[in-house]
């Protein structure tokens, strides 16, 4: 009687050390999943971002929190109207840019890309563009008010393929490919999909746009 009570308090010792060891194994263990979960999911499938500056108002406001769809793009064609994140092109990374950028796909592959009296015409024919902050807004005097000599789009442009031409909606305040040109596919990291952040403004993200 006496050795079993004596035996009784070390194995339990024991058995609670093997239970605290366990809980720690699976927790480190789902931790770690979680981990390799989130790195997955924001590698290959969305991630979430957030608007630094004015240059997409009225569609996306400073500080508007997206989420980017990163796997459309990997079965499907960028589409005119789109709004994409890309990392910087090499004539951006010249200028010392590191961050990606955000803006609306306007010229696709084959377009003939002009801008005639403030308005952007895709093969000859005015873009509807209802989503930008001020009608017959682009130009490229914005490009020589921020320095470049000679803007991209100062003339007829066509685009070649893999390439896409992007501008932001609020053209009068917006450093775009009016000045420094296009965007390789190889460039792209997503579309904006979904806004959700601040909750007034919740919900999916407009991709029109209409010739």
């Amino acid at each position: 009687m006496a050795q079993n009570k004596s035996t009784q308090p070390k194995q339990t010792v024991r058995q609670n050390a093997s239970q605290d060891e366990n809980w720690g194994i699976e927790a480190v263990k789902t931790i770690g999943l979680s981990l390799l979960l989130a790195f997955g999911i924001r590698t290959f499938v969305a991630e979430a971002r957030y608007i630094p500056s004015g240059s997409m108002e009225p569609t996306l406001l400073i500080n508007d929190r997206l989420i980017v769809d990163k796997v459309s793009y990997r079965f499907g064609e960028p589409d005119r109207g789109d709004i994409v994140v890309f990392n910087p092109t090499d004539a951006l990374r010249s200028q010392g840019f590191k961050d990606a950028f955000i803006k609306r796909v306007i010229g696709l592959p084959g377009d003939n890309v002009e801008i005639r009296q403030g308005q952007v015409l895709i093969n000859g024919q005015v873009l509807d563009e209802a989503y930008t902050a001020d009608e017959r807004s682009t130009s490229v005097e914005t490009c020589v008010y921020s320095g470049v000599k000679n803007p991209y789009l100062e003339k007829l442009q066509t685009i070649p393929n893999e390439h896409y031409l992007v501008l932001g909606d609020n053209r009068q305040n917006s450093f775009d490919g009016r000045c420094w040109g296009l965007v390789a596919r190889s460039d792209l990291v997503g579309r904006a999909v979904f806004r959700f952040w601040p909750i007034p403004r919740v919900g999916l993200i407009s991709d029109q746009a209409r010739l």
